[in-house]
């Protein structure tokens, strides 16, 4: 019984070890969880990108920007006139918070009591303008509003009093499951919109149907729009039912309009299919299109934002994140959901799904061979 055993224990390692694809993925699963976990991720952001609306335009407006840009917390990339164009910006996506100085500044800061010590005379002495959809993002700012002035006071001061105010849009109630739901969209059209066509090629040759596509005068193109069209139904059905069910039972708000939600969500399901065509393609069996779907999904899950801020990875990771497709529909699904932002406020993530479908269903036409072989 052992020599039997022991037997068939030589022959799956021995078909184990030929079988490419399965070998790649126990190596290249646990090297990308290491990667992804130890250096990708980090809750802890930094350099979130920052607008500024200095109304003020003093020596000491100027000082205190240099001394919050010092805290490496944000990074001023834009400057605004109003505050109503930095509102537009924070709904576009452009920033993630702006920092708002009034014309009075200095007053303000005068009576402030880290310069004259009277705390009944304390006032905020500009305002932090946040995107309060992302929990992690907002909490980081927040974290700005007791920020000691001593830099611009001169002195060492031991105030407690808020040095800035902070508005949070659009989840003043800081509810985790407000972002969750939008990002959960890409999560799962991600799964199952890759799954289920990472099979489709693989499928009809083990069931034989190969030797009957090849015989008709289907052109590869038109088989591969034929296997995905029935899939976007599918994808809408779902997209219907997240955003239902997470506004009835969470009370998640759906600002955007639905004609926004529609055209974001066929953009991201139309990027999706393409990439499991491609993975169809190049898989043998089901097995191997399975584990190449995995080997898809976690990265992303992790990298897009949808579990960690964006900005808060290191920018190689950025660049791996900007290649997903679900980085950038989860950026326009909180986009249209949350901000009520419209598609051409999104234009470059739309523009990029848009050619990614267009390079994967090149990429799979060219592949697929009317052969047996």
């Amino acid at each position: 019984m052992w020599r039997r055993i022991f037997a068939i224990v030589v022959k799956e390692l021995r078909q184990l070890s030929r079988d490419r694809m399965t070998f790649g993925m126990i190596v290249m699963i646990p090297l990308v969880q290491l990667m992804l976990f130890g250096y990708a991720i980090n809750t802890d952001a930094r350099h979130l990108p920052a607008g500024l609306v200095n109304l003020s335009d003093s020596a000491y407006s100027r000082a205190l920007v240099q001394a919050v840009d010092a805290t490496q917390v944000v990074d001023f990339q834009q400057r605004y006139v109003s505050v109503v164009e930095a509102e537009a910006a924070i709904t576009r996506g452009e920033v993630k918070a702006v920092l708002y100085l009034p014309a009075d500044f200095d007053e303000r800061l005068v009576r402030h009591p880290a310069f004259s010590g009277q705390a009944y005379l304390a006032q905020p002495i500009g305002q932090w303008l946040v995107d309060g959809s992302d929990t992690v993002v907002a909490a980081t700012i927040r974290s700005l509003r007791q920020m000691p002035l001593d830099e611009v006071a001169g002195r060492v001061s031991k105030s407690s009093t808020p040095s800035f105010e902070v508005v949070q849009y659009f989840n003043p109630e800081q509810r985790s499951v407000v972002n969750i739901v939008p990002g959960l969209l890409g999560v799962i059209l991600t799964m199952t919109m890759v799954m289920f066509t990472s099979a489709a090629i693989v499928r009809e040759r083990e069931q034989g149907n190969m030797e009957f596509l090849i015989t008709t005068p289907v052109r590869p193109l038109e088989l591969m729009l034929g296997k995905i069209v029935p899939y976007v139904l599918v994808g809408f059905v779902q997209v219907i039912i997240i955003l239902s069910a997470g506004h009835v039972l969470f009370d998640v708000p759906i600002r955007g309009g639905l004609d926004s939600i529609a055209l974001a969500a066929m953009l991201f399901i139309c990027a999706s299919l393409t990439l499991g065509l491609v993975i169809s393609t190049i898989a043998k069996n089901q097995l191997q299109s399975m584990q190449m779907t995995i080997f898809i999904l976690l990265p992303s899950i992790l990298l897009s934002g949808f579990m960690f801020p964006y900005e808060a990875m290191p920018i190689a990771a950025q660049w791996i994140a900007e290649a997903l497709p679900a980085t950038h529909f989860i950026r326009m699904s909180r986009a249209i959901v949350l901000r009520d932002a419209q598609v051409m406020d999104l234009q470059f993530d739309a523009l990029w799904l848009i050619g990614f479908t267009c390079i994967g269903l090149l990429i799979a036409s060219l592949r697929f061979v009317k052969r047996l072989d």
